[in-house]
């Protein structure tokens, strides 16, 4: 799995460890180090690899924005602060997000998703991969190991090769994320990976130890998939 090594620089302890906690609990963010100051990060940077920062604005000595635009090779950034008026100051250096203390997690994750997905981009990784919340954690799932996913009541059932995952994302919103070519829709309440069927049985394909029902309105287009693969 790709990693996102973080740098918290942060001068009030309270605030470290609650981003330190709520880094660790996202599976493709690493944390490198916390620095109390923009002067202790200047070593962190030349010394590591770094790919996103939790910056503060307002910490002693140098402002969390002074340091931040006297970086060479900047890396992306995300702002903390507990005063709203800076928030157009970090969006001026192009911020990938602006967290107002005291933020939930719901709302970090949502930033550190939009980080995610610029510098996944930038990094050119192409692995296949999606990003899926439950569990109040985001996992990093690779398409391939993907055998269905299923529409469970108001959550959705992602089935993979080592895990079962239950999200609050829709079931239309997942399979958006997904490859179009490899992932099919069979029934109202399922979409399948054409990669992993084993046999198809009347009305039920078997993928491994998954068995999927086929709907009546979906038979059609599938069989023809199925058989031209």
């Amino acid at each position: 799995m790709q990693l996102i090594k973080c740098l918290i620089i942060e001068d009030e302890p309270s605030a470290q460890k609650i981003l330190q906690k709520f880094i660790n609990e996202v599976p493709f963010l690493e944390l490198i180090a916390t620095c109390n100051n923009g002067l202790e990060a200047y070593e962190q940077l030349n010394n590591n690899t770094i790919n996103l920062i939790f910056l503060d604005i307002q910490m002693p000595k140098i402002s969390g924005l002074e340091f931040y635009k006297s970086l060479t090779n900047k890396p992306e950034v995300i702002f903390t602060t507990a005063f709203t008026q800076y928030a157009v100051d970090g969006f001026d250096v192009n911020a990938i997000d602006f967290l107002l203390k005291p933020f939930s997690f719901e709302r970090f994750l949502k930033a550190v998703n939009k980080a995610a997905d610029k510098i996944f981009v930038k990094n050119n990784v192409q692995d296949d991969s999606i990003l899926i919340k439950a569990d109040k954690k985001t996992y990093k799932v690779n398409q391939n190991e993907i055998f269905l996913i299923e529409a469970f009541g108001d959550y959705v059932k992602v089935i993979t090769d080592s895990k079962k995952l239950l999200t609050n994302a829709t079931f239309t919103s997942i399979l958006e994320k997904l490859d179009a070519s490899k992932f099919i829709k069979v029934h109202k309440s399922f979409a399948i990976n054409l990669t992993k069927i084993e046999i198809v049985e009347g009305n039920l394909i078997h993928l491994a130890k998954h068995r999927v029902p086929i709907g009546a309105t979906y038979k059609k287009e599938f069989l023809s998939i199925f058989k031209s693969n």
